[in-house]
């Protein structure tokens, strides 16, 4: 296949869930998780569940960079805006995730707070270059996706010599989350989430290659199927974990190998090893406080290193009480569930992460499929 259209024929479609109802075994249950938010957005845009037979079900991830943002980050971003006086850049997702005393970065800019949206961490650095007399700050968040771009600004403002650029880096990694819901209670002790594969993300995969994922297989018996974003790549990474699940097989297979190698984009991880290293520990929306799960600015870049620059610690927040983002990025509950959603809760007016960013599970929930559970 070579375009688009060919990845989103509906009869190709229909026939590979002919496939899918015939292999899957009426005697059993298969619930497999898309850990990434864009695999979330495909299959609710798409409609894939429909065409899934009854014994196949999906559940959500924690796959959505912004959703797992902690609220004492976003905080963090807005002290440095109102507090430090920096002019603050990030991706626009960001701008609307609810912070502590019902602010988000939108409204911390409608107070007088000089924050920018931007598109890449290019654009951050461009800004540095034009605003020598104020001190520009990178929201940086996302996955190892968009680590290798921050990687890049930080070494472009060490060439340009700039005194006035830093990044806030929020940069979190996919196999620590993924741990995290196999080790947790409700998968690994009680079981009442049953999880009997993974699909695996896309961008991601492109950086970091399949081999991570092999652990997940051979430690925990569970099946990854690399998958890409359009329906019949689910569709067919669907096929594939009922096929192994079948077979007793668990292994990682790569549905996305038009993308994706075993060993992934080695240049790209050689240029994040040589900015970034390990935190220790990070919180995660959802998923509490996770060992090495995130990374920070080594220390021969520490000038850049926005936490060292400025008086700004993490101060954890707790979620709002009735906003049930958490468990749904664990898999323990769906959109449907929260008491808030499509409510309180909307795409205009967001309670909790997962209704703001493009990616998150409530967002398209409310956007394809709301109506689809009642």
């Amino acid at each position: 296949m070579k375009f688009i259209d060919e990845f989103r024929d509906g009869d190709v479609a229909r026939g590979l869930a002919t496939v899918i109802a015939k292999e899957a075994r009426t005697d059993r249950r298969y619930h497999f998780m898309e850990f990434c938010g864009g695999h979330t957005h495909a299959i609710s845009r798409y409609g894939i569940s429909d065409l899934l037979p009854e014994q196949v079900k999906m559940i959500h991830g924690p796959g959505c960079p912004v959703c797992v943002l902690p609220i004492g980050r976003v905080d963090q971003a807005i002290r440095l805006a109102l507090d430090e006086g920096v002019t603050l850049c990030t991706y626009g997702d960001c701008l609307r995730v609810p912070a502590s005393d019902s602010l988000s970065l939108l409204k911390a800019k409608a107070r007088g707070g000089d924050i920018r949206m931007v598109y890449s961490s290019a654009d951050a650095v461009a800004l540095a270059q034009k605003l020598p007399d104020k001190q520009v700050v990178f929201f940086a968040i996302g996955f190892e996706t968009t680590t290798p771009p921050t990687a890049v600004a930080i070494k472009q403002a060490a060439a340009l010599g700039l005194k006035n650029f830093s990044v806030l880096c929020c940069h979190v990694l996919t196999p620590s989350a993924i741990s995290s819901i196999l080790e947790s209670p409700e998968v690994r002790q009680w079981g009442t989430v049953p999880l009997d594969g993974f699909i695996g993300p896309a961008h991601v995969s492109t950086i970091i290659g399949s081999q991570p994922y092999e652990f997940f297989a051979q430690e925990y018996r569970k099946p990854v199927v690399i998958a890409g974003f359009e329906p019949l790549d689910v569709m067919q990474a669907i096929r594939m974990l009922v096929r192994q699940v079948n077979e007793g097989r668990a292994e990682v297979e790569n549905e996305f190998s038009r993308a994706v190698s075993r060993e992934g984009n080695r240049k790209a991880q050689q240029l994040v090893a040589d900015v970034f290293e390990l935190r220790k520990s990070f919180e995660w929306r959802g998923l509490n406080v996770l060992p090495y799960s995130a990374l920070r600015i080594r220390q021969e870049y520490a000038q850049f290193d926005a936490e060292a620059r400025f008086s700004v610690d993490y101060r954890a927040v707790a979620d709002h009480k009735a906003c049930e983002c958490g468990a749904i990025l664990r898999g323990v509950k769906n959109p449907r569930d929260c008491k808030l959603f499509g409510s309180v809760c909307t795409p205009e007016n967001p309670v909790g992460s997962c209704m703001v960013s493009s990616e998150g599970a409530c967002a398209a929930h409310f956007t394809y499929g709301r109506y689809k559970d009642v």
